[in-house]
């Protein structure tokens, strides 16, 4: 017999509720998964545990048994009211009822001095995804990793080496602020309901050293943004028509750094792209 099932239509029958589609609700009901996500994160006593979205509170159960603190993010009224009565008596559980992009996070961090190190643990809504991942890098907070259970085409964008196949814009961030790794291939029917499509938990750890130094990050990220929005375009092209530099300028650094004025933005690797911006950082500056 499955208990988690069983746990999860029982709290779902007992408060009436059903999942939310525009929340991109659907509720984890695998064992395995759940112990995988515990596993890979590495979590102890001495880690504070930030949770997106913990729904029902099916892993948030887990993370409160191996963290030294868990506090949880969630949005749904109706997920509040049954966290607040399921982990009540818990002294290291504290919940937030709040839209997690609208949440300061670094402020929420630095009221808690009493942990060695800061972990993101979530099972994120997928149309969501992409904000919340950048929302905790781009913000610089002071975390170890981040392991979280995303859709499967996703997380092949999240892991891949920039200027592979599955390259998106989202990848050379990730890249620049992390070490990614996939830790399990979740199938749809872990779920209920079961969504159409597979999912994957992956770790993101905060490297303490970027891979490519930058003359300017503003711009590194800016080229890359402007390369993946005009994708079908050349690079020279898609650079261009954002204004980033001109055309003849454009032309000058391709040819100064060797590289082919048909090449695209997603065949260049992120140190590629980081000659870029340095080149036109100090074109810019000159």
């Amino acid at each position: 017999m499955n208990s988690i099932l069983e746990e999860t239509r029982f709290l779902l029958k007992k408060y009436h509720i059903n999942a939310n589609k525009s929340l991109g609700q659907n509720f984890l009901i695998n064992q395995n998964v759940i112990d995988n996500i515990i596993s890979s994160a590495e979590i102890d006593k001495n880690d504070l545990v930030i949770e997106i979205g913990p729904g029902l509170g099916t892993l948030t159960a887990k993370l409160l048994e191996v963290a030294g603190k868990v506090i949880s993010i969630e949005l749904d009224d109706r997920m509040v009211n049954i966290l607040e009565d399921r982990f009540k008596f818990y002294d290291n559980f504290s919940l937030i009822h709040d839209d997690i992009l609208k949440v300061d996070l670094k402020a929420l961090i630095a009221e808690e001095t009493n942990f060695s190190s800061v972990k993101i643990v979530a099972n994120l809504p997928y149309y969501i995804t992409t904000p919340i991942i950048m929302k905790l890098l781009e913000n610089m907070l002071p975390i170890k990793s981040i392991t979280v259970m995303v859709q499967k085409e996703v997380a092949d964008r999240l892991t891949a080496i920039p200027g592979s196949k599955n390259t998106g814009a989202i990848t050379y961030c990730v890249y620049y602020y992390c070490t990614a790794k996939e830790v399990l291939l979740v199938p749809n029917n872990s779920f209920i309901p079961a969504p159409e499509v597979n999912s994957e938990v992956i770790k993101l750890d905060i490297r303490k050293v970027p891979p490519v130094e930058l003359e300017n990050k503003e711009l590194f990220f800016r080229l890359i943004k402007a390369s993946f929005m005009q994708r079908r375009k050349t690079l020279l092209n898609g650079l261009a028509n954002s204004k980033i530099a001109t055309k003849e300028v454009l032309k000058n650094m391709l040819h100064d750094l060797n590289l082919d004025e048909n090449i695209r933005g997603e065949g260049l690797s992120i140190e590629q792209f980081a000659k870029i911006s340095n080149y036109l950082s100090k074109k810019n500056s000159c």
